[in-house]
């Protein structure tokens, strides 16, 4: 899914229903036609999501994920788990440390009397990733120049 088809899906869901959990929104933008019936096991959110058993473990033993079990011990990841873990790694993609993402989780457990806090650490992070983007540009920019001398074309 897009970015602009990503907003458009948080817009006509806030619209109809008042401000949807993003762990929902971010699920619904995973097709899950071909995934089994939830609840899924550990190894197939992995699949499903592209990333290792072993980090899902890793964000369940530290506190940011919670899943429930079968009698057996098996993990099951409803779609709420899912669109956490979703949160998470778009969390870790923009640069945020495990760290500040545990901070942040602790806050949202705790209750609405941290939002405060909560948005002062995200708008903290964004600003970050706006500086980065920034850079990002300026590096491209340099690039860029660096091809053009080698008789090379930028791409716009």
């Amino acid at each position: 899914m897009t970015t602009t088809e990503l907003l458009n899906t948080m817009i006509d869901r806030a619209s109809n229903d008042g401000l949807p959990d993003l762990a929902e929104i971010l699920a619904c933008t995973l097709n899950l036609d071909d995934a089994p019936e939830l609840p899924l096991a550990v190894g197939q959110v992995a699949e499903l999501l592209n990333m290792s058993s072993h980090t899902l473990r890793y964000y369940e033993r530290i506190g940011l994920v919670t899943v429930d079990r079968t009698s057996s011990g098996h993990r099951q990841y409803d779609l709420e788990a899912i669109g956490r873990v979703l949160f998470i790694t778009r969390l870790r993609l923009s640069g945020m440390s495990i760290s500040d993402i545990t901070d942040y989780i602790a806050l949202v457990e705790t209750g609405d009397s941290t939002v405060d806090e909560r948005l002062a650490l995200l708008c903290r992070h964004r600003d970050k990733i706006r500086r980065q983007l920034e850079e990002l540009k300026f590096t491209m920019a340099v690039i860029d120049y660096k091809i053009t001398v080698y008789g090379g074309t930028r791409s716009d």
